[in-house]
């Protein structure tokens, strides 16, 4: 029931994503690259904008596999459900 519900996203989308994610990292590099501040300064910008993207993807990965769980979880209760329904009915005359 619940599989239906789940479209992939499409090659347009998943284009625009890497394309949206391409220009927001040239960006942040060229004004670090151009930024009056020492070298220090830049590297120090550079690590957080590193870490910002990882952190970033390891959240969207835990969020992920929250729901993937939780939907697993949900399917195995459903099987239950309709196991013990199924009982219940054959025991009925």
């Amino acid at each position: 029931m619940s599989d239906a519900l789940q479209t992939k996203p499409s090659s347009a989308w998943m284009m625009f994503t890497y394309f949206n994610f391409g220009v927001a990292a040239v960006m942040m590099a060229g004004g670090i690259y151009f930024m009056e501040a020492s070298f220090a300064a830049k590297g120090f910008y550079a690590m957080a904008a590193l870490m910002l993207v990882s952190s970033t993807v390891a959240i969207t990965k835990s969020i992920r596999d929250t729901e993937e769980s939780q939907r697993l979880h949900n399917k195995i209760d459903e099987a239950r459900t309709e196991r013990l329904l199924m009982e219940v009915n054959s025991t009925r005359p």
